[in-house]
């Protein structure tokens, strides 16, 4: 049977496939389905512009599809009363401003729900959601991983950055990370832009720029992309750190750049590798920082510690690292 409206609703938190297949079956079975994003402006619900952004994505090529938004402003389910369910119908209805001629919801709801008790003169289609359950993602996502959408995952993935002195093992470490996790990896971006002049010490202030800008922007666009977690090497503090070693003559305003790019990052765990590991002279790392390398790390340490950043020190071999790394990533996990 094909309805001229219909209309799917629910608190979507967080969208699961089991929300898809539900909008994707509803939309096919009418001329016009409302998505109804019913929504809390407190701290127990996902922001309602990421909601409304995850049920767009995934239903924006479909064409018979709107978006309409449902305040809810009570907190408990005990405070919910037959008299305040029918002051929302009467909201949604008046949104949509046409009759409502079928009512969609998933079977976690029953014939004594709100869609079937507040909305009489509609049909009642009720889909199997199968294994499908908001509440037991909210109980530990990463282990129903599987039930996300891609456009939903960008929003928990965690982000673990490392960061020390040159030649303390972190690169190699940050690599080694991804792959364990099968997850992505975003690189020390100033690594190949501090060679345009052949050494860091010839570095020009628009590299410093160029090293801050494009950092911040391909952590985004991995986010969009990595499994559960997105292992970073360094970030703009350290590029902040290398602009006061290496004395940029545009130190003031990259500062300024490197503090606003800070103020906006946040990490899920942060890894500080001692320099207790043998130095490796790998390029044109600093002869100077070799020489006093706990000198050196604690300066950067200093710069993380400011920012209000906490971090977990790693030291020992790189075996030990490795393992230690591990264990933290999948405490967060």
């Amino acid at each position: 049977m094909n309805y001229n409206v219909g209309m799917y609703g629910g608190s979507f938190n967080p969208l699961h496939m089991g929300h898809v297949d539900c909008i994707i079956k509803a939309a096919s079975q009418c001329n016009q389905l409302y998505v109804v994003i019913s929504y809390r402006s407190n701290c127990t619900d996902i922001d309602v512009r990421i909601k409304y952004r995850w049920v767009y994505q995934i239903t924006k090529h479909i064409g018979n599809v709107k978006i309409i938004l449902l305040e809810d402003k009570l907190d408990k389910k005990s405070d919910y009363t037959k008299q305040y369910w029918e002051n929302d119908c009467e909201i949604v209805k008046k949104k949509i401003g046409t009759k409502i001629d079928v009512v969609f919801c998933g079977d976690d709801y029953d014939k004594t729900s709100f869609w079937n008790i507040c909305y009489p003169e509609s049909d009642l289609i009720i889909f199997p959601r199968n294994k499908y359950n908001s509440t037991d993602i909210r109980a530990n996502v990463y282990k129903h991983w599987d039930w996300l959408p891609l456009v939903v995952r960008p929003y928990y993935v965690k982000k673990v950055l490392l960061i020390g002195t040159e030649s303390c093992g972190k690169s190699t470490l940050t690599v080694n990370l991804a792959h364990h996790f099968n997850t992505n990896y975003l690189e020390e971006v100033g690594r190949e832009l501090s060679e345009l002049s052949g050494t860091d010490t010839m570095m020009l202030s628009g590299d410093f720029t160029r090293i801050l800008l494009e950092h911040k922007a391909k952590e985004l666009r991995l986010i969009e992309h990595s499994n559960k977690v997105l292992i970073e090497d360094t970030d703009c503090l350290i590029t902040k750190f290398f602009m006061n070693f290496l004395e940029d003559k545009n130190i003031e305003k990259n500062t300024l750049l490197a503090d606003a790019i800070a103020s906006l990052n946040e990490y899920d765990l942060v890894l500080y590798m001692e320099p207790d590991v043998e130095w490796v002279q790998d390029g044109d790392r600093s002869e100077i920082i070799a020489a006093d390398r706990y000198k050196y790390g604690n300066m950067i340490k200093k710069i993380y510690e400011d920012f209000g950043f906490h971090f977990v020190c790693l030291s020992g071999t790189y075996l030990e690292r490795y393992e230690q790394a591990i264990k933290l990533i999948e405490e967060i996990l």
